[in-house]
């Protein structure tokens, strides 16, 4: 039990890092904050790995990280805990699918699989998106001359968001599928290969 604790906080600290040294190398980067990079990835690996208190441990790290390193954009300490704390946090609550997408997993259930992946990485990101339109509205309005806030914070955070929650469920999926031990511990690793064909063994 203290091990396999230890290993838990251990990935935890590795993947949120792991998080906040990704978004250095982002694809595209937004003036005002916000990228397209594979950042959420590790977040939502351990989610699905460790469940619901892994990946909200690891968002909440993963923002924390973001303010320690200089890449937050902060203009109130309000504004930082609601998109930074809330909303990296909130990624992590694609774990509520944790147990569904290994048992899919476990089974050969490629369709089953694919689809709560999909759905843990729209929740997590739907959360986080919906966090930055409000810090948006709040905190952002004075910056802009468009006549409608909301639709230039839904907008603006759409431009990054979607692709980026694109990119994860895709790159998970794929990930999973072709390594599933990834995801799954040793006892469920031995499920999988009893299921499996002599095609589809864990190497």
């Amino acid at each position: 039990m203290r091990n396999k604790r230890t290993l838990f906080m251990v990935e935890v600290a590795i993947f949120a890092a792991l998080a906040t040294l990704l978004d250095f190398i982002p694809i595209f980067k937004m003036p005002q904050g916000g990228s397209v990079s594979l950042a959420m990835i590790p977040v939502f690996l351990i989610a699905f790995r460790w469940g619901l208190k892994g990946g909200l441990l690891t968002g909440f790290l993963y923002g924390v990280f973001q303010i320690i390193v200089g890449q937050a954009y902060i203009l109130t300490p309000l504004q930082a805990f609601i998109e930074y704390g809330l909303a990296f946090t909130a990624l992590g609550l694609a774990g509520i699918f944790a147990s569904t997408v290994k048992q899919s997993l476990i089974n050969h259930n490629t369709k089953k699989f694919f689809t709560y992946v999909s759905l843990g990485i729209l929740l997590g990101s739907a959360l986080r998106f919906f966090a930055h339109v409000v810090a948006g509205v709040v905190f952002f309005a004075e910056y802009t001359e468009a006549e409608n806030i909301w639709l230039y914070s839904l907008g603006y955070n759409a431009s990054y968001m979607v692709p980026a929650a694109i990119i994860s469920a895709l790159g998970l999926g794929y990930l999973f599928k072709k390594q599933p031990r990834i995801i799954l511990n040793d006892q469920e690793q031995a499920s999988y290969r009893a299921a499996a064909s002599p095609s589809e063994q864990i190497n």
